[in-house]
This record gives structure tokens, sequence and C-alpha cells, in this order.
């Protein structure tokens, strides 16, 4: 029997297209970033960036004009599922692949009403599916389905395979969000030796599932058995805070939530790089 994914976090759409049309028109940024383009003029209020002041059209009139930018369209978006060892881990109930397909589920939803072009690959050792090349109203429907053949493999994921993959899928400059594991061992071993490869050319941004019940072990107390386990996972959290602002350094994007709040995290970071102007 075919198994799709359910696509729960379907229920924050709502309120992050809410907050996309705020962006998008509504809303215009000041300040230009690589993803604005010229909107409209209006009139200088305290607090404007001065950057922003349209020295040319203010000399037109009796007010000092600023320009405001909108975030462009049309930007290309590549969902990597990162679908080694790393991805059956179990958070709960369910692998942490079930998770990312989860937050990639929202923020393609997202990003295609946005206007932009999202594709998709899976990868470990070897390529377990590509979409590419949907328009926005098949685009869910291909990437469930896709998705519904993924499962967790039990190997280690080849990072050089994966990023010449990715920079193959992408030739053009992108916003590539990888799913992927924060353990130390993979990322400082696999990810970061390849990691410039990305970066030159893409924005990068990570996003990686959280286990909640780390969170419970830290507050845990009353017995020596309880203590040792708090101790246990304040050093979990301190290696996964190390290893996300290591990546930090490197100019990504990093978001590390528990599978309830990753897909309206991610789908929140994605909205501040268009606000930025970074896509």
């Amino acid at each position: 029997m075919r198994v799709l994914p359910p696509f729960t976090s379907r229920k924050h759409l709502p309120s992050k297209l809410a907050r996309l049309r705020e962006l998008d028109g509504r809303t215009s940024v000041l300040t230009r970033g690589e993803g604005t383009e010229f909107d409209s003029l209006r009139e200088y209020v305290p607090g404007d960036d001065t950057r922003s002041i349209d020295w040319r059209a203010t000399a037109r009139q009796s007010t000092v004009a600023v320009r405001t930018w909108r975030p462009e369209r049309d930007r290309h978006i590549l969902l990597v599922l990162d679908t080694g060892r790393t991805s059956a881990g179990r958070v709960g109930d369910v692998p942490r692949l079930d998770a990312s397909m989860d937050a990639a589920l929202l923020l393609a939803a997202l990003a295609s009403r946005a206007g932009d072009r999202v594709d998709l690959l899976a990868h470990d050792r070897r390529l377990r599916a590509l979409v590419q090349g949907r328009t926005a109203g098949d685009l869910l429907p291909s990437l469930v389905n896709a998705m519904a053949a993924l499962e967790p493999e039990l190997v280690e994921t080849d990072a050089r395979a994966l990023t010449a993959t990715a920079l193959r899928t992408a030739p053009r400059r992108s916003l590539i969000v990888l799913f992927t594991t924060l353990d130390a061992t993979p990322v400082e071993e696999g990810l970061l030796p390849v990691l410039p490869q990305l970066t030159q050319r893409h924005t990068v941004l990570l996003a990686s599932v959280a286990d909640p019940h780390i969170a419970r072990m830290a507050r845990a107390r009353g017995n020596t058995d309880a203590v040792y386990e708090a101790a246990a996972a304040a050093q979990a959290h301190s290696e996964r805070a190390r290893t996300a602002e290591q990546l930090r350094r490197r100019g990504l994007t990093v978001v590390d939530a528990t599978p309830d709040e990753l897909a309206p995290a991610l789908a929140d970071a994605y909205l501040a790089l268009k606000t930025a102007g970074r896509l």
C-alpha cells in the first residue's frame, strides 16, 4: 500500500500566507538587498534609512522622498532531504525524516504561493528522489508522491555526492534548504569540508530536527539518575549549539527545532530571508 505523507503542518499555512501578503506589496522593505526590486516612492518619516532617500525625486518636490523595495518573485528554492542513517533516528514515534518531509511540504506550499520555483532532491549515498520543473498547481502532489517512496537508509550520507547533485540541480543562484542532522561528527567530517562549494554560489539554510526529550532530561532532578541524565542532556545541547554556531559562522542560517515546531520555524526563516532581500 502506498502511504502518503500526512502534511500535518498544513494548519500553519494560513498564518504564514497572511505574513507573506504583508511582506509582498502591503509592507514594502526600505533597505535594498540582493533579492529586492524597486516598488514605489513615499514621503520620508523619522526612522527611515537615509540610504533609501531618492535625492532626484526629493529635488522635484517639497518633501523628502524615500524608495521602497519589495521582494523579488520567481526565485529558485531547492529542498534537499538527507535520507542517510541520521534521518532514521526516532523522535517520539516517528523517524526524523518524517518531520523533515512535513517541514519541506509547508515551505514548498508557502514558496510556491510567493511566486518562487521549488525543486526537491533526496539523497544519501545515491539519489533517491528528484522533483524538478513543476508548476505551482502540480508541485505539492508531485512532492507528496516522491516522498511516499522515501525511507531512511542505514548508510552514511556521502556529503560530496549530495553536494555535487545539488549543484547540478541548482546551477544558478538559489536558496538551498538542507534537511540534515546537527550531530557533530557527520557535520564536521562530512558537511563542513564541502560547504564552501554551496555557499560561494547559493544561500544555504540548514533545518534540523531536535529531540524534545533532551530538553525534558535537562530539567530532571530529584535523584542521582535524574542528575546524571540532566548532565548528559546539557552536554548534548552544548555540542549541538556549538555545531550550529560553526555553521552560522560560515554563512548558513540554521533552524533547529522539535518536530512540532520545525515546519513553522522554517517558514519564518524563509520569510525573514525574503524580507532581508537575501534570496
